[in-house]
């Protein structure tokens, strides 16, 4: 959830780290440093709580110089967000320094030891320990050997950055868990704990694997294991633009990628489908055909947002290729002990690739012989490394902490695979796939006039009369009902007002008691005309709009073009252009994305970096 950077090379390191470190603000954190080793070899720190830009006045009071260096954004796990428990850390004599993102489970128990043998310690985190065991065992053995046998003792997760000023230019970077990249430039070498803190610079990287030990100097990057032995990790160029990572004119990275969507959509489905035939192709696959035919059900595992997504994406695959599906969240799968074997395909869903609870989860399904397939936005991540195959949504960098393009582009991979199941399994026949395929391509011209829309000025008035409302409601039936969770869901996360997501049916088990004339309701009634099931939940959510306006509820409804019912019913009207049922999603959420942002801005939020909350949770 941290940020971290690391540099070596011939450029002045302070505004190399500092530039890095504004790109990773999105991962959320309450406090910043940074240390660098100055021209007499001196390593010197300086630290600040708050945003980064404590730290930059810091700097400017107290500026420090040099061609090497870590920076660090800290969200406080282990002591309180202070410049005191403020990353980086040293030991007792100063010449050891480290950044560290993730927690060390037995930190107290080493603490106790270490305190016994002398060393004083001086902050309330778990990371002060780190640099004490490097100064141990550096008495007797080199620094990349002291910090291997540091490694040994500890447990837990980590993605950690060292530096020492007895064993000059040298960075030392290690990974268990969070992610740590490095990139490779021309005669400079970076770490960082994700891509946009490294475009600025160069588009050669690679991730580190967990038990892998970077060493970065100004002659290039080794690679070993925990153990001394050579690694190879191959590099990769990003395709990311730099300017992408850039809120290019919005007002924030949210409204940006909100804007990008029909973008993300199009190149996540670019290559994948043939106009002709409706045939879907996944070829980055190491499962076979034959075993997409074999399997017997399907088990989605995903976390947050990506979860909205999954639970859609049971709706597509049930439907296209008659598999059962469930859909599981990454923090309970493994703690339950799932009934799954080779039959079962797990699908793992993460935007960055590096989410623990779903990382663990497809962990616990390939300890069982479950094949894992991927659905990621960054190629070379944990997540793709350790799947059998991968579908790559091509979003781009989402630096937005509440996902939205990213979410667009995970719905419009799940239509793939569960196409793709029904084309292999015979179960989705030809010139339904074609048709279906057709629809799926006119997707994205659909979504780009729904945000032509938002130029009027509607949502901006909608979010006007309801930002002081302390509660909302979503409904939605069948596939809408995820679309009515991740609604609420972008509601609170930005806004802070309590929002919830419901399936329509359970009106009366329950919620009927919270409507009143104080209550917006938001109501997903979309319809597609050639499907009778579609129009059977239109009329059903036409009844929940009458419900709730029998109850003094105030009703938005989200409806397809020309709809009557609906409209008659209701407070305030946000048309769809018609879509298939199974495509509606992906146009549904704009709106209900476009409410919350406006909402949340009249409110004052920090709508890019919401309370409390972090782009990738890389961390349990």
């Amino acid at each position: 959830m941290c940020g971290i950077v690391g540099y070596i090379g011939p450029k002045k390191v302070v505004p190399v780290i500092i530039e890095g470190l504004r790109k990773l603000e999105y991962r959320g954190y309450d406090s910043a440093g940074i240390a660098v080793v100055n021209g007499t070899g001196k390593i010197e720190i300086r630290r600040a709580p708050g945003k980064l830009k404590n730290l930059e006045e810091v700097l400017r009071e107290s500026p420090i110089e040099g061609t090497y260096g870590i920076g660090h954004t800290r969200w406080a796990t282990h002591g309180r967000p202070t410049e005191e428990n403020a990353h980086p850390h040293r030991d007792c004599t100063g010449q050891y320094v480290v950044v560290h993102n993730g927690i060390i489970e037995n930190y107290l128990e080493l603490k106790e030891k270490l305190q016994r043998e002398g060393h004083k310690f001086v902050t309330e985190t778990d990371t002060e320990i780190v640099a004490h065991l490097v100064e141990k065992y550096a008495k007797d053995l080199p620094f990349e050997e002291a910090v291997r046998k540091t490694l040994k003792d500890l447990r837990g997760i980590y993605s950690l950055v060292f530096l020492s000023a007895k064993d000059p230019q040298k960075l030392i970077a290690a990974r268990i868990g969070p992610p740590s990249v490095i990139g490779l430039g021309d005669g400079e070498y970076f770490v960082a704990s994700d891509i946009p803190a490294l475009l600025e610079h160069t588009r050669k990287i690679f991730f580190l694997a967990d038990g892998d030990i970077a060493v970065l100097s100004r002659d290039g990057v080794r690679v070993t294991d925990l153990d001394g032995k050579p690694v190879d990790r191959p590099a990769h160029q990003v395709t990311w633009d730099p300017i992408m990572a850039e809120k290019g004119g919005y007002k924030h990275f949210m409204q940006k990628e909100i804007f990008e969507q029909p973008r993300a959509v199009r190149d996540t489905m670019l290559g994948r489908i043939s106009q002709d035939t409706g045939k879907v192709f996944l070829d980055e696959m190491a499962i076979t055909e034959t075993a997409f035919r074999e399997f017997q059900n399907v088990r989605i595992v995903a976390c947050g947002t990506s979860w909205h997504a999954g639970l859609a994406g049971k709706f597509m695959i049930e439907r296209l290729a008659r598999l059962p599906v469930e859909v599981d969240y990454g923090s309970e799968f493994r703690y339950r002990d799932p009934i799954i074997d080779s039959r079962t395909l797990t699908v793992c869903i993460s935007q960055s690739g590096e989410t623990a609870d779903t990382l663990a989860a497809q962990r616990e399904a390939k300890q069982k012989g479950s094949p894992s397939l991927a659905i990621c936005n960054v190629k070379g991540s944990m997540i793709t490394r350790e799947a059998a195959g991968t579908i790559l949504t091509h979003a781009g960098p989402e630096i937005g902490v509440a996902s939205t393009k990213a979410f667009t582009a995970q719905l419009a991979a799940l239509l793939l695979l569960a196409s793709y199941l029904g084309q292999v399994r015979e179960e989705l026949a030809p010139d339904a796939a074609r048709k279906l395929m057709l629809e799926f391509t006119r997707i994205p011209h659909k979504m780009e006039t729904i945000l032509q829309a938002e130029e009027t000025g509607f949502f901006e008035t909608l979010a006007r009369q309801y930002f002081r409302q302390s509660d909302f409601l979503y409904l939605g039936r069948g596939i809408h009902y995820p679309i009515a969770l991740e609604g609420a869901l972008k509601l609170k996360e930005i806004s802070y007002i309590h929002a919830e997501g419901y399936p329509s049916g359970e009106m009366k088990h329950g919620p009927n008691a919270l409507i009143d004339e104080n209550l917006p309701v938001v109501v997903l009634a979309t319809r597609d005309e050639s499907d009778p099931a579609s129009m059977t939940l239109y009329e059903k959510s036409v009844s929940n709009i009458k419900e709730v306006k029998a109850r003094d509820g105030i009703v938005i409804s989200v409806v397809t073009s020309g709809d009557r019912l609906a409209r008659e019913a209701s407070d305030h009207i946000i048309e769809l252009p018609a879509a298939p049922d199974l495509l509606s999603p992906l146009l549904e959420i704009i709106p209900l994305q476009l409410l919350a942002y406006y909402i949340a801005v009249r409110r004052g939020c920090d709508v890019d970096q919401p309370r409390n909350l972090a782009k990738s949770v890389t961390v349990e």
